[in-house]
């Protein structure tokens, strides 16, 4: 299937772009990331994150269909 995934703030910044299309035979969001830290080198782990589906937070357990965005979000530390 074909998502959309966008990345924010450290990931953004290893991925080297804030958005790419994805071609993924992953049926959720841990399988998608899994996939994602093998082909980006990601060092967060997931319990570090929140993933948003379609512009919902979401469960990494959450299943995914041909088309969803998805969004990757780390935290963010702020002054």
């Amino acid at each position: 299937m074909r998502l959309r995934v966008l990345y924010f703030a450290s990931l953004r910044d290893r991925a080297g772009t804030d958005a790419e299309q994805v071609d993924s035979a992953s049926a959720d969001a841990r399988g998608l990331y899994a996939e994602l830290r093998v082909r980006h080198g990601f060092a967060m782990g997931e319990e570090r994150l929140r993933v948003a589906v379609n512009g919902e937070f979401a469960r990494w357990d959450r299943v995914l269909a041909d088309g969803d965005e998805i969004a990757l979000l780390p935290p963010v530390s702020g002054g």
